[in-house]
């Protein structure tokens, strides 16, 4: 039998997942509450202990992976020229390596802006700017302007490539780390976002895993690969692409309402489904992950309420408006509430199906109508997920729910808003066990395993199609 052990060193929890990768199946799990402030050892040493008395003999493990969002996560601040083009791919290179981005600058950085940088206190910094053979001046300026500041964590450049390795000397004669990668926006209208996310996750495998104090359990696994939202992401493509050998499941989302953020994963080229509407702006990542920052159901309670509207909630969770805003005082005041009473379960089933709704608003594009002197034409800005085959809900709130399917639905298009590009039919399913990560980590070694684990554990949704 070949055996895997997949390690998540979390903020609260160093959740484990032993597989059979011949089987596709869990064989046993357990978790612990993380240490990495201390000694990482001691709360894998509290799981592993769990997972020896499960009742379980367990053979010798094949593989020992892990990946990690302790501590905050890799923290990046992302550098580069244009908001809307150089400086968006980016953003999109660094989330969907996994970082938690802390901020986005654009332009010539001013020293205020450098000050911030500095306050931010990034992982890595992420600098490019400039299509190949285009504007080299600023990503000059930002990188001398770089070398001269505080900073000492790594940076990425990813810019104009008749600058970078001039920008690399200049981090480099400051004795700043620095790595070269290619051009996320080599032309106006291509990204290239692979190569940094490569170089990203090298980083964080080779420097944050000890600034995170993780190495110190290097001797018993093999390997750290990468940021958990990262794995995360990995797996979801695994499922919708397959193997050689194996068809996967087609263009699928995945959501993941948490207490501090909800983040979207999509995996898809997003191109238009209609013949007669032409995108506009930058080309969506085929792999896209957006995290929103304000839509966490414990931490940001009260920014959902707020942007979903008071009143709508209370509605639908079915409760006057001032109990509704009790229990989101509750839990802005205690994020480590949960829910007992029927009332109290019915208001974050509320703010559940908001944070969706709403998250998904954001990672989906849109149409509008564009009058030009040929008439009225349809143009689409970002990304086409009416098409979509999947949605896949993970996170506890949706794994504990007694119906998740009507908490995921609020991921639908609806007639009240025709122009947004959200998902219009596709089946529903739930991540029971939280294995997205361990499919992402398990693909990087042996990808049909890694498959046959990710379909042998999603539980579909029976109301899984909407018209």
């Amino acid at each position: 039998m070949s055996v895997a052990l997949l390690i998540d060193f979390g903020s609260t929890y160093t959740k484990l997942r032993v597989l059979d990768c011949d089987a596709g199946t869990v064989i046993a799990n357990a978790q612990g509450p993380s240490t990495v402030e201390r000694d990482v050892n001691v709360g894998l040493d509290t799981a592993l202990s769990r997972l020896a008395t499960s009742g379980r003999s367990l053979p010798p493990f094949t593989y020992r992976l892990a990946s990690s969002s302790a501590a905050g996560g890799l923290r990046m601040a992302t550098v580069g020229l244009v908001r809307e083009l150089t400086a968006e791919a980016a953003r999109q290179a660094a989330l969907g390596a996994g970082a938690k981005l802390v901020g986005s600058f654009a332009y010539r950085l001013t020293a205020s802006d450098c000050a911030k940088i500095v306050e931010l206190a990034p992982d890595i910094v992420l600098l490019c700017g400039g299509t190949d053979g285009g504007n080299d001046s600023v990503i000059l300026h930002n990188a001398g302007v770089l070398a001269a500041s505080s900073l000492a964590c790594p940076f990425v450049v990813a810019g104009n490539r008749e600058a970078a390795d001039e920008a690399m000397a200049l981090l480099a004669d400051a004795g700043k780390p620095a790595t070269l990668t290619d051009n996320v926006m080599p032309a106006l209208d291509r990204l290239d976002i692979e190569p940094a996310r490569a170089a990203i996750r090298s980083i964080f495998m080779h420097r944050i895993v000890h600034a995170k104090g993780i190495d110190k359990a290097a001797a018993r696994f093999d390997a750290v690969l990468m940021p958990t939202p990262a794995a995360v992401l990995e797996g979801a493509r695994l499922l919708a692409d397959g193997t050689p050998t194996v068809p996967g499941l087609g263009p699928l989302i995945v959501i993941d309402p948490g207490g501090a953020t909800t983040d979207v994963h999509s995996i898809g080229d997003g191109e238009p489904t209609e013949a007669a509407v032409i995108r506009q702006g930058l080309p969506e990542p085929y792999a896209k992950r957006t995290v929103e920052g304000d839509l966490g159901m414990r931490i940001n309670a009260a920014s959902i309420a707020a942007a979903i509207g008071p009143e709508k909630l209370a509605a639908d969770a079915g409760m006057s408006l001032a109990r509704a805003q009790a229990h989101v005082d509750r839990l802005s005041a205690d994020t480590a509430f949960l829910p007992a009473t029927e009332s109290e379960i019915r208001c974050d089933r509320a703010l559940a199906r908001a944070a969706i709704r709403i998250a998904m608003l954001r990672h989906a594009g849109r149409r509008e109508t564009v009058y030009t002197a040929q008439g009225p034409v349809q143009v689409q800005h970002g990304k086409d997920l009416a098409d979509a085959a999947l949605i896949i809900g993970t996170g506890g709130v949706l794994v504990n729910a007694a119906d998740p399917a009507s908490l995921l639905g609020a991921a639908f298009a609806d007639d009240a808003d025709p122009q947004s590009l959200r998902p219009r039919r596709a089946r529903l399913a739930v991540d029971r066990e939280y294995l997205l990560y361990a499919v992402g980590l398990l693909a990087q070694v042996d990808a049909d395993a890694a498959l046959r684990l990710g379909t042998n554990n999603l539980h579909e949704l029976d109301c899984g199609v909407l018209a």
